[in-house]
């Protein structure tokens, strides 16, 4: 038994075939019928022709769109025509037949009517390609970090720390009444919203680690960019500032890039077509550039002059303390720049806790990667690693240190210099597909109001 992406390897070499795939279409004609097969191994289907005498016939003809078949056939190569090859079938066996009712039909699907059937859609070219790319993606990843020595380290998912200190995160309780002591921990759970923390812990032992695993926002976003539930990698590097961060990030964003073209260049193709025009160019552009590096106060003012020059922002108070919008990030290495760029030395009241602070006190030592048709993709710093400076930022913001006491104390223990940062897995699979709601490049999105699987 043979499948359909062996098939298109060798078909030059095999002679006869025995598979087994699902029917996409089924033509019949006064003479000759056809029937478009596909098993999943490939975005590519496979045309069977077949004829009144084959064997199974009858239920060949009866095989509607979705039904599993079984081909044993005899591998015709032909030239000239739009496909390379196809089966001549000799015998035609109907496993299963699906019902006259099954919703992915010949027709075009919406991507908001194929949300509701996220159990079915992944059987559609379009999340064929996806979700091959987005394995394609993971594997690379790994790839990336096991190559370069980083241990993979497994966060906790319950936990009791909030890393962003944002108050976003899920509750984990086994009572209603809000009573923690008597919960299942004794105090209060949540589902992790990033596993940076403890992955500096790990990193402080093993030097270069990663994690890439789910996190939880509960964010009342509604927006093509927020799930309640997505993935997050997150290398920690003990001995590594700012600088040497951003190399790494370039580096890992260039090597996925390229291993995706090597291994998923159909699907990749595919989504060039039909999601996302220019999609090819566009990652060329980013795996071929070398990333600009500018400071979050030169940025400022190069927003501040295009606003003189007539250019329109949404938000077009251009001030140092701005948390830059999608709209300026895009300005920045779309019309700036024209390649990906690396903001750096942000003010520190728009910046995590944890994040080390310039000399000059006023910004940190934080960097986001900002890319052609999306804003932000990646944002990393320096931690810092005076224990007063942490416990001083802490309060600064809300947050009780003692709390994080386990967390805070890695500077009293030995620590110099660290850095790390978060590619969100998700955006990035949108910005490689051309995808443009993550809905789309999550199988079971969980968004609000919506637990449909």
């Amino acid at each position: 038994m043979k499948d359909i992406k062996e098939l298109y390897l060798k078909y030059k070499e095999i002679k006869s075939i025995n598979l087994i795939a699902r029917v996409r279409n089924n033509r019949q004609g006064k003479a000759v019928s056809f029937l478009v097969l596909n098993d999943g191994t490939t975005i590519k289907d496979v045309q069977v022709v077949y004829k009144s005498d084959v064997k199974g016939y009858e239920q060949a003809t009866q095989s509607r769109v979705g039904s599993i078949i079984e081909i044993k056939g005899k591998v015709i190569l032909t030239p000239g025509k739009q496909q390379e090859f196809e089966i001549q079938a000799e015998e035609i066996i109907l496993l299963d037949q699906a019902i006259e009712e099954y919703p992915l039909q010949k027709k075009e699907h919406s991507p908001e009517f194929l949300r509701e059937i996220s159990h079915l859609r992944a059987r559609t070219k379009t999340f064929q390609s996806i979700f091959k790319i987005r394995s394609v993606a993971a594997f690379a990843i790994h790839k990336f970090f096991q190559e370069k020595n980083y241990i993979y380290v497994n966060t906790p998912i319950i936990t009791g720390n909030d890393a962003e200190g944002a108050g976003e995160s899920f509750t984990v309780t086994t009572k209603k009444d809000g009573n923690y002591e008597d919960d299942f921990f004794g105090k209060k759970a949540s589902l992790t919203v990033s596993g940076q923390l403890h992955g500096e812990s790990y990193a402080q032992a093993f030097k270069n680690i990663y994690t890439f695993g789910p996190t939880f926002r509960a964010e009342n976003s509604h927006t093509s960019k927020h799930a309640a539930e997505f993935w997050m990698i997150e290398p920690e590097m003990a001995f590594c500032d700012l600088k040497e961060n951003l190399e790494v990030i370039e580096s890992l964003i260039k090597y996925t890039i390229n291993y995706i073209f090597e291994t998923a260049k159909e699907e990749l193709e595919f989504c060039n077509e039909n999601l996302e025009t220019g999609l090819i160019d566009k990652l060329n552009n980013v795996r071929k550039s070398n990333f600009v590096v500018s400071k979050y106060e030169e940025v400022i003012e190069v927003l501040k002059q295009a606003v003189k020059n007539g250019h329109k922002f949404e938000e077009s108070n251009i001030e140092f303390g701005l948390d830059l919008a999608t709209e300026h990030e895009r300005y920045i290495c779309e019309v700036v720049n024209k390649c990906p760029t690396f903001v750096t030395n942000y003010p520190k009241e728009i910046k995590a806790f944890y994040m080390k602070q310039d000399e000059n006190n006023k910004t940190v030592a934080a960097a986001d990667l900002l890319v052609p048709g999306i804003g932000e993709l990646v944002g990393g710093s320096q931690r810092e690693d005076s224990f007063d400076k942490i416990i001083k930022r802490c309060k600064e913001m809300g947050i009780e240190p003692e709390d994080l006491s386990w967390y805070n104390e890695l500077r009293n223990f030995g620590y110099y210099k660290s850095s790390g940062f978060g590619l969100g897995f998700e955006r990035l699979i949108m910005y490689v597909t051309g995808a443009s709601n993550i809905r789309d490049v999550i199988s079971f999105p969980r968004t609000p109001k919506n637990l449909l699987f």
